[in-house]
């Protein structure tokens, strides 16, 4: 949905004032702030100025909200599952992926104040930087109002993504290693290559090798979910060769 003409994606980008950007994102949440000073600082990015207070916080605190609402709904959904099942369909939810495509869909960017240098250079089309805000803004809405508006909007935007799978998604590092065995190769190795990003939300690079096909890499918030993208960029070589 779009949150006003304004913000739709097409128009002509023209500066848009902070009040004009914290209306449009209490539309989005459905939440009037009690206290505006938060909806300030889960839409400002550190690119701003040195020294403002920007979201980073609010992100670290939104991860954990959403965390906790997608396990309730996946124990009531799936109610016969085990905790492996259930853990994949959590990750998916909660990945930078999901959470990208959601803020797309919300036009988050066009809300975020950021500085001129990080518009240019893309930034509102980012995903990382759109995953970020839109945990940010989780965050300021628990701290305003508690769980229950933060559950009513998550339920909202991931309830139609939760039931889309039929099953849980795919494990790409055990269908790699199948396909390793099953080709009388050694098991792929998995090597951390790089780390960046601020200490509460990391992003690791990791590169994995298998037999004679040149090293795929994956990145992802933890070593874990970058060894699964890396494992699935490598299964796209071997099927393609």
């Amino acid at each position: 949905m779009a949150v006003c003409d304004a913000f739709r994606p097409g128009f002509q980008r023209r500066p848009v004032s902070e009040q004009s950007r914290l209306a449009a994102a209490a539309r989005v949440l459905d939440h009037d702030f009690a206290r505006k000073d938060l909806l300030v600082e889960a839409l400002t990015h550190s690119s701003v100025k040195a020294g403002q207070r920007c979201f980073e916080r609010l992100e670290f605190l939104g991860d954990r909200v959403l965390g906790l609402v997608v396990a309730d709904m996946l124990l009531e959904a799936f109610p016969n599952e085990e905790e492996g099942p259930l853990a994949k369909r959590f990750a998916a939810l909660v990945s930078r992926k999901s959470l990208a495509g959601i803020a797309d869909r919300l036009d988050i960017g066009e809300l975020v104040h950021l500085s001129k240098g990080e518009a240019d250079s893309g930034g509102r089309e980012n995903p990382s930087l759109l995953a970020d805000a839109l945990e940010a803004l989780l965050g300021a809405l628990y701290l305003d109002a508690g769980l229950a508006p933060a559950d009513v909007f998550i339920r909202r935007h991931w309830g139609d993504r939760m039931m889309a799978a039929d099953s849980p998604p795919e494990d790409s590092k055990t269908r790699l290693q199948e396909w390793a065995q099953a080709a009388g190769h050694a098991l792929p190795a998995y090597t951390t290559t790089g780390e960046e990003g601020p200490a509460h939300h990391p992003v690791f690079e990791v590169e994995v090798s298998v037999a004679n096909h040149p090293p795929a890499r994956g990145q992802g918030g933890s070593k874990r979910v970058a060894e699964q993208a890396a494992a699935g960029a490598m299964l796209r070589v071997v099927a393609s060769s």
